[in-house]
Formats: C-alpha cells, sequence, structure tokens
C-alpha cells in the first residue's frame, strides 16, 4: 500500500510527517542504544530502518538499497552495484574515526557521505539527516535537547544545507575530503538548537 503524491499530495503530506515522527521515536532508541553500546551500535540495519519508517507507505521499496540508478539535480549517485560497498566503506569511516573526529565533523561527514551515495530509491535526505543527528548524540554523549532538532532546521531552510554539499562533493571530485561547510552548519544549527532547549 502506498499513497501517490500526485494523487493526493495532502494525504502524501500527512503521512510524511506521521513517518517523520516515527522516525524521531526510533531514532531516540537508536541514540539510547548508542550511548549505551557507543560507536559500533550504527549499522546497516539501523539505517535501513531508519528509512524504512521515513518512507513506509510512499514507497514500496522502503528499507531496500537501491537496484537502479537514481538521478538528483546535477549529482548522479555511484552505480546502484557499488551501494553495499559504499555503505560498509561508509561505516567503516564513521567507525575507525569516531575518536578522532569530533561530533560535528563526524555528523558532517555521515550527512553528506549518505546523501552523496544516495543509497535508497527515496527519503534517503530524512535518513541521512537522522543519521546525522545520531551522530551528533551518540558522539556527544546525549539525546540533545532542543524545541527543533537539527534536521528539522536543516529542512527548514535547504538552500545553506545544499550549498554545503555541493562543496563537500566539489571537494570530492577534486580528490579530497572537506566537509568543513556543512560541518559549520552543522555546528550553527546545533548551537541555535541548545539555545532553545527550554
Amino acid at each position: 500500500m502506498i499513497v501517490i503524491n500526485a494523487q493526493d499530495p495532502e494525504l502524501y503530506d500527512r503521512v510524511q510527517e506521521l513517518n517523520l515522527l516515527r522516525q524521531y521515536d526510533l531514532l531516540a532508541s537508536c541514540v539510547e542504544i548508542g550511548l549505551k553500546q557507543a560507536h559500533t551500535s550504527l549499522d546497516k540495519y539501523v539505517i535501513w530502518a531508519l528509512n524504512h519508517i521515513a518512507v513506509a507507505n510512499l514507497s514500496q521499496f522502503a528499507g531496500r538499497f537501491r537496484q537502479e540508478p537514481v538521478y538528483v539535480g546535477d549529482h548522479i549517485p555511484p552505480h546502484f552495484k557499488d551501494v553495499p560497498d559504499l555503505m560498509d566503506r561508509f561505516l567503516s569511516t564513521i567507525h575507525e574515526n569516531w575518536f578522532d573526529w569530533s561530533a560535528t565533523e563526524l555528523a558532517a561527514y555521515g550527512l553528506w557521505r549518505l546523501v552523496w551515495i544516495h543509497p535508497f530509491v527515496e527519503g534517503n535526505g530524512r535518513t541521512a539527516r537522522a543519521v546525522c543527528y545520531y551522530l551528533l548524540c551518540v558522539r556527544s554523549g546525549a539525546l540533545l535537547p532542543g524545541r527543533k532538532i537539527v534536521p528539522e532546521r536543516i529542512r527548514d531552510d535547504r538552500a545553506p544545507y545544499y550549498a554545503a554539499l555541493r562543496a563537500a562533493d566539489k571537494a570530492w571530485n577534486e580528490g579530497d575530503l572537506d566537509v568543513s561547510e556543512l560541518e559549520a552548519l552543522v555546528a550553527d544549527l546545533l548551537t541555535a538548537q541548545l539555545a532553545e532547549r527550554f
């Protein structure tokens, strides 16, 4: 059962909003587990689950790596046959740099790299923002307080987010890993979130 945006945009939007609430509940549980089990608790199964909830009833391929090409504006994501290996490498990079990178560095890398790989047919941005927040919280040692969390703030003002993603893409295309612009954005959004925690 799926809702198609073109056929019923009002219902589609309502299901999408409810899915985001359910995704946050799962994310909070994942953070709680991550705080007990440390960095290795983030794996592909958690990412699959976060994607599944984000696009449940909106996509028939919820929670499964894509088996087809996708196109995202000017960005052409890697071939779908490369997705499983790229996701293994993504998780390895997170685990190997857990103690060397700051919370905002990990979160920015996670956000950019998941969007760059685009492992799912639908819901890649929602999943990447959830993983970003997971990394922020677990690396910081707490489910971070605030009325509006970083993923919501990104969603509300996408222009700086898209610009920072493009900057990271450009660096990658030139042979460099540089998510500093995205890290600065995530740090600013986190500061704003924490300032509104009461």
